[in-house]
């Protein structure tokens, strides 16, 4: 097979969107936008792009002879200088498994595996989702993610009815599902969600358990637990909200906070929640609580 060449560049204050189309018309076959320096990225808004302090852009290229004029016929699309280009000749492989290689298994408490395609789980009590990366977020490879699992894994009740909300990819609810829950509602204003999640609980057989809701108020009451993985700021606004959805002496679990927001969350749901903090993990905490009576 003929090989291809890799451009990239960094992409400093280039529009992404704006970027990623020069790209494209200057008919490279693929873009991905990588982090440049090992730089964190906070969870994001359902349907929001957000991306690394300093991103860089690589873009796969069938292989010609005249690189020069490729680098050349490039910049000019971005407008930006050559220089900025590099460029390397890479082998054909199976490029939209390829990035998939340093995704593996990984295991939350004592049951509970997420688990890419490509991989198998041998542990013969393990529950295993199976899931790979893909537009919506949420692979467990966040430390908030990881932290809602190991909720699950430790604390769901078989039987339990759960919202999922801001569900992403769906991976609580799918593990919700493997673990359990007779129903789990997977609420987000993101339609790329919607579909992962429908997709990704068809994919592991838990899809008459799994419903997914484009609308909030379609969301049923009196849950046995909700989950929701999310930014501070809107957990907060959402806090009686939330209570309204979930039955007295009910659960609440919430990700996406950071340790010096942790007050300002559990302040918010004092009034309706005895919630505490459940773990911590790379600057990041879950709290959870009961609902009172």
């Amino acid at each position: 097979m003929a090989d291809h060449l890799e451009l990239s560049f960094d992409l400093g204050s280039l529009d992404p969107e704006a970027a990623e189309a020069a790209c494209f018309a200057s008919a490279a076959v693929s873009v991905t936008l990588v982090d440049a320096q090992d730089d964190p990225v906070l969870e994001p808004k359902p349907g929001e792009l957000r991306l690394w302090p300093h991103t860089r852009a690589r873009c796969l290229f069938t292989q010609e002879a005249d690189v020069t004029g490729l680098v050349r016929r490039l910049a000019a699309a971005l407008g930006i200088e050559p220089a900025r280009i590099g460029w390397l000749a890479v082998p054909d492989r199976v490029w939209e498994r390829e990035w998939l290689k340093d995704f593996h298994a990984m295991r939350f408490g004592e049951r509970l595996w997420v688990c890419p395609f490509h991989e198998e789980v041998t542990d013969p009590g393990a529950v295993v989702v199976q899931l790979d990366p893909g537009l919506a977020f949420g692979t467990g490879t966040h430390a908030s993610t990881a932290l809602c699992l190991s909720w699950l894994d430790a604390r769901l009740a078989p039987g339990a009815r759960v919202i999922d909300y801001g569900c992403g990819s769906g991976v609580l609810s799918l593990a919700a599902a493997k673990l359990g829950a007779v129903a789990v509602h997977a609420f987000d204003i993101d339609p790329q969600a919607l579909i992962a999640t429908a997709d990704n609980a068809r994919a592991n057989a838990v899809d008459p358990w799994v419903h997914v809701h484009g609308q909030a108020d379609s969301l049923p009451g009196g849950v046995d637990v909700l989950l929701a993985n999310i930014l501070a700021s809107a957990l907060c606004e959402l806090a009686p909200g939330f209570a309204a959805l979930i039955r007295p002496g009910g659960e609440v679990v919430l990700g996406g906070i950071m340790d010096s927001q942790m007050a300002e969350v559990t302040a918010a749901y004092a009034p309706c929640f005895d919630v505490t903090r459940f773990g911590g993990r790379d600057g990041w905490a879950c709290l959870a609580g009961r609902r009172h009576a």
